[in-house]
């Protein structure tokens, strides 16, 4: 003899634990949320592995994609690296503007003010920006990249500090000199060399005197 009510609540049973089960669905990332976890997880590959172990092969790897969506977005490793430095200026640039506009309009409060948020914005990225950078360096093409927008901090520098110049004007072998103190100065104190505050300490004296001069 049948049951069918209870042969029905079986199958009501079995189906709605069938549902339970279900993986949920994932939506689809948009263009633009891809390139932004692309980049996320390659800086994540940078801080851990250093610069030598990103390729976009392995990008694509850890990112959980295929070769050819990597390939797609940065077209190449050199791509990928100007990419990562160019989004590592703009916030360093960001950030620099906003602590000017805040900052008293004296000598020694801007310089600090610059130094501090050079050294921060490079702490805040860890071992990626020192090895970006150094990756920079063994490409013209990355190289031209990297002096386009050292060539855009610079004149920053001179602006904010024209009016406290001494003969109202900075030459560039002077800012050149800032900006390889400002670097040297931030990733010796990535690299646990040195510490935050004596990178801002020496930074902001560096300023200072490129003023002064």
């Amino acid at each position: 003899m049948r049951y069918p009510y209870v042969t029905n609540r079986k199958l009501r049973l079995v189906g709605f634990m069938s549902t339970r089960n279900r993986a949920p669905h994932r939506r689809r990332l948009s263009r633009e949320e891809r390139r932004r976890q692309l980049l996320d997880v390659a800086g994540t590959i940078v801080r851990r592995q250093g610069s030598e172990a990103l390729t976009l092969a392995y990008l694509a790897n850890e990112a959980g994609v295929s070769k050819p969506i990597a390939y797609d977005h940065f077209g190449s490793r050199t791509g990928l690296l100007a990419d990562l430095y160019r989004e590592y200026d703009d916030r360093q640039n960001k950030l620099m503007e906003a602590a000017i506009a805040s900052a008293p309009a004296d000598l020694e409060s801007r310089a600090k003010v610059i130094a501090d948020s050079y050294v921060e914005c490079v702490l805040a990225q860890g071992r990626e920006i020192p090895g970006v950078s150094a990756a920079l360096s063994g490409s013209p093409d990355l190289e031209a990249i990297r002096n386009e927008y050292e060539a855009v901090f610079m004149e920053k520098l001179r602006s904010a500090l024209a009016e406290f110049s001494n003969g109202g004007g900075i030459a560039l072998p002077a800012l050149r000199a800032v900006l390889g103190a400002a670097e040297a100065l931030s990733f010796a104190a990535a690299r646990g060399e040195i510490s935050e505050g004596d990178a801002k300490q020496e930074l902001t004296k560096a300023i200072r005197a490129l003023a002064r001069r």
